[in-house]
């Protein structure tokens, strides 16, 4: 039985429990967590027995060679998605089928409802993304190599790194030199942002230069083809300010402290307390706005998320960013963030930048 086999095993099971007696997946990626196939514009069935993927002629060769076995539907010319995958369940003869939530609109299930009054539809919420969270040895292989990719990347351009480079100018040399070590592409458009735009979480690249400030902040990652990786850390330009040296020793011991708490059972918001508590201590809790960390895989954001309010229990297999951050408007910003897979017996950091205050002394 291949991974994908296994993969919708394991979904109709979780079909079965909600009710359902088949699922259309409209998630493109969902897609391809249950089929390997790398395309888009297709939907796939999955019925009390078999797949059935629903495609065009564009992807005939495609499906051939990533998807071998898989029933599939190449929908001629002239007729939409929306009578293929119709006719597609009507033959299943679907008596209940489920939707995804979180990608079907309002208004293609109201054409569906329309169109099978003979079927009541479900709308579910997560049934993939939750066998999602737990990846299997190839999926950690994945992203171990997004990872290295990532890493070769940014040693590179932190080797090259001069005064008079814009933010821009060091963004496109990450992402061709993430190309060169064999990436399809960034895992998302990378942050670089010097001094007081570091205060901003999602900075967008400007002409900026490093001279104009003593740290610049960078955001990165690979798109290993699939998996993504997902790294920042600060450098220094210039001469330390005493206020960069707290704040950052601060988000380091954060950090640091809240790796240790990863391991089997403990809860994502207990997680998350143990770097938001080491922040809140030193007196910068309201400048730590966002969530400790999220899930990585084929998306760059995916569950489990290290945020307060979050109740799921680690489990092994799951990889999550670990990423806190003090944003001090009209300064600056500090945020450290590194890959982490949960273990058996407590967690594996993936990612090796160096991120001791001593060794991220990028100019001198």
């Amino acid at each position: 039985m291949s991974r994908y086999e296994a993969r919708c095993k394991r979904l109709r099971s979780a079909l079965r429990r909600s009710g359902a007696d088949a699922l259309l997946v409209t998630s493109f990626t969902n897609v391809t967590y249950l089929t390997g196939f790398t395309g888009d514009d297709s939907y796939l069935l999955v019925g009390p027995r078999e797949e059935v993927l629903v495609s065009d002629p564009r992807y005939t060769t495609q499906l051939g060679d990533e998807c071998p076995g898989l029933r599939v539907h190449i929908r001629p010319p002239g007729e939409s998605m929306f009578d293929a995958v119709t006719r597609v369940a009507r033959s299943a003869a679907v008596k209940r089928l489920g939707v995804e939530g979180d990608s079907m609109s309002v208004g293609l299930h109201q054409r569906l409802a329309a169109a099978m009054p003979q079927a009541e539809l479900s709308v579910t919420d997560g049934l993939v993304e939750q066998l999602r969270l737990i990846k299997d040895a190839d999926e950690i292989s994945e992203i171990r190599r997004a990872v290295a990719q990532a890493e070769k990347a940014f040693a590179v351009v932190r080797a090259g790194l001069h005064r008079e480079q814009s933010e821009k100018q060091v963004v496109d040399s990450l992402e061709m030199q993430l190309r060169t070590f064999g990436a399809k592409c960034s895992s998302f458009p990378p942050i670089v942002a010097t001094g007081p735009r570091a205060a901003l979480p999602h900075a967008q690249p400007t002409e900026h230069t490093i001279a104009e400030s003593p740290f610049v902040l960078i955001d990165w990652g690979a798109d290993s083809g699939l998996y993504k990786s997902d790294l920042t850390r600060v450098l220094l330009t210039g001469r330390i300010p005493a206020k960069f040296e707290k704040i950052y020793k601060v988000v380091l011991k954060a950090q640091l402290r809240a790796i240790e708490a990863i391991k089997p059972g403990a809860s994502c918001h207990e997680v998350d307390a143990v770097a938001r508590t080491v922040i809140s201590q030193a007196g910068f809790g309201k400048y730590f706005g966002h969530g400790l960390g999220h899930g990585i895989g084929l998306d760059i954001h995916e569950g489990p998320r290290l945020a307060r309010g979050q109740d799921l229990q680690l489990k092994p297999g799951m990889v999550v960013t670990v990423e806190p951050g003090i944003y001090l408007p009209g300064f600056g910003g500090v945020r450290i963030e590194d890959d982490v897979l949960v273990t058996r017996s407590g967690c594996e950091v993936l990612t090796s930048v160096e991120k001791e205050l001593a060794d991220v002394v990028a100019i001198v």
